[in-house]
């Protein structure tokens, strides 16, 4: 918003200096000076049009003088309206001016607003693809079936603690030892903390406990690896680095 906010003042003063201060020039001096010589062409109009209708009433001198001052304001007025037509060129150019400065301004705040919205797309991908946060939750069962102790016939004795945790784990599949990757720990190598499914072309799938072969780190966020001589990409935040990458 900052940066906007600076371009949005950068149009403004452009807009002045190249537009409305031209434009306030214009209208204070050279609009001013052509109001001031029609005014002045009218009342000599009026006054030949009156001695005009009066002729042989009044001396012709004064008639003839009337008739010239009328002509002589005629021409001043007419050449204040040639001059300013004749400054169309630059009225234009500040025409120009103006327009330009106002597509400057909507493309760098495009630029402004593009650049956060790329911005904003890399963190939304780096959000989605942090592993969830496990919740372990640990019951203890009490043995209620002794009715001969002294606390009333009930027994506080705790029986073994099951992890909730375990009991679901237990469902799936254990992997053999064999299953595990034996890569050795003289290279670069990391251990896989979470279960990754991959789900694009060039990842690579591996299981919580996994030994992997590190290669190469692309950025920030993904290394490159091999495991059970498949290799390809996985996210950085689902593993632990054993052997890091020489730098």
């Amino acid at each position: 918003m900052k940066r906007l906010a600076e371009v949005k003042d950068s149009l403004d003063i452009d807009v002045k200096q190249n537009f409305l201060d031209p434009l306030q020039n214009l209208c204070d001096k050279d609009l001013k000076e052509i109001q001031h010589h029609l005014k002045k062409l009218e009342g000599r109009r009026l006054d030949y049009d009156y001695k005009k209708k009066r002729q042989g009433k009044i001396p012709d001198e004064e008639l003839r003088q009337a008739l010239e001052k009328f002509i002589e304001s005629k021409e001043v007025a007419e050449t204040s309206m040639l001059n300013l037509l004749d400054t169309d060129v630059e009225q234009v150019s500040q025409l120009s001016a103006l327009v330009e400065a106002q597509v400057d301004y909507h493309r760098q705040a495009f630029q402004i607003l593009e650049e956060l919205s790329d911005k904003l797309k890399i963190s939304v991908r780096e959000a989605s693809s942090r592993p969830k946060r496990e919740v372990k939750v640990k019951t203890q069962d009490y043995d209620y079936g002794d009715t001969d102790h002294s606390n009333g016939g009930i027994s506080c004795n705790p029986v073994s603690k099951v992890p909730v945790s375990s009991a679901f784990r237990s469902e799936k599949p254990t992997r053999t030892p064999s299953n595990r990757s034996s890569t050795p720990l003289d290279q670069p190598c990391c251990k896989a903390l979470y279960d990754f499914e991959p789900e694009n072309d060039g990842e690579l799938g591996f299981r919580e406990g996994d030994i992997i072969t590190l290669t190469n780190q692309i950025d920030e966020n993904w290394y490159e690896g091999m495991i059970n001589g498949m290799s390809g990409f996985f996210p950085l935040n689902y593993v632990e680095v054993l052997v890091p990458l020489p730098q």
